[in-house]
């Protein structure tokens, strides 16, 4: 049984360089190097520095998690640590997404990581989740599975088969960036999950606001239209922090902010 080497810095960097369509001249100069050194690190001709490596990835714009993969591939340890959201380390931030959420209600809002599993929610969440089969609300939740599955909000969601391509596609855009094994499973299976056959997905993008797709969605014999939206930290310095995601759910018509605030009352 043959083994797969792994991969070269160079072969990494050469592959980084290519997905941002830069050239080696471009490169160096973006990186204070020089094109002929860029080239002798691609061919293997010469190692490079860990402080120019990180630079290099930083002008890639490489992820956090790869630019740990460039590192160790040219001999070096890994730069950014890669901590549990339950570190003790990292109390302040659980404290601070908390109050994030809370704050947000009634509308919804939640946590994600790199694999989509929700790491926290608020109250907005819970209540659109009635109904969801038993099994996808058992930990760890995952946001696609929840959202995509024909026993999940699929049946639900009105705009299924556009909600559904722009889910595709997100994660999608994220493979592209990031070699993630549990990211691909993950987009396999929810991809093949099939339709639901209500015959009720009566919306359509003509009849969506023109500044974005909603989610639009029935609950308590409503349908509420969301918009939805996506913060990430700047200059995150951990591997967990850089692939946290909050997303959050504004509401798209004023009919849904009232019955927001309708069902948030006791």
């Amino acid at each position: 049984m043959t083994t797969a080497a792994p991969p070269r810095v160079g072969t990494l960097l050469r592959e980084w360089r290519d997905r941002r369509r830069l050239s080696q001249l471009e490169l160096a100069l973006r990186a204070d190097s020089s094109a002929r050194h860029i080239s002798f690190i691609e061919t293997g001709r010469s190692r490079p520095s860990q402080e120019l490596l990180l630079r290099l990835a930083d002008r890639l714009d490489v992820p956090v998690r790869e630019r740990n993969a460039l590192l160790v591939a040219a001999g070096y340890a890994p730069h950014y640590p890669e901590r549990s959201v339950d570190d003790p380390s990292m109390s302040a931030l659980r404290a601070s997404l908390e109050r994030l959420l809370t704050g947000y209600e009634p509308y919804p809002a939640l946590v994600v990581d790199g694999t989509y599993e929700v790491l926290a929610a608020n109250r907005g969440i819970t209540a659109l989740l009635q109904g969801v089969a038993e099994h996808l609300l058992k930990p760890p939740l995952n946001a696609m599975r929840l959202t995509l599955h024909p026993e999940g909000l699929a049946p639900r969601i009105r705009n299924l088969r556009e909600w559904r391509g722009h889910l595709l596609d997100q994660m999608d855009r994220q493979l592209a960036l990031m070699r993630s094994a549990p990211l691909r499973a993950l987009y396999d299976e929810v991809a093949a999950y099939p339709l639901p056959g209500t015959g009720r997905e009566t919306a359509t993008a003509g009849d969506t606001p023109p500044f974005a797709l909603p989610m639009m969605i029935e609950h308590d014999g409503r349908v509420l239209s969301f918009i939805s939206t996506i913060a990430t930290f700047n200059t995150p310095m951990d591997v967990t922090v850089s692939e946290l995601a909050i997303e959050t759910f504004l509401p798209a018509d004023p009919e849904t902010a009232a019955a927001l605030g309708r069902f948030s009352r006791p």
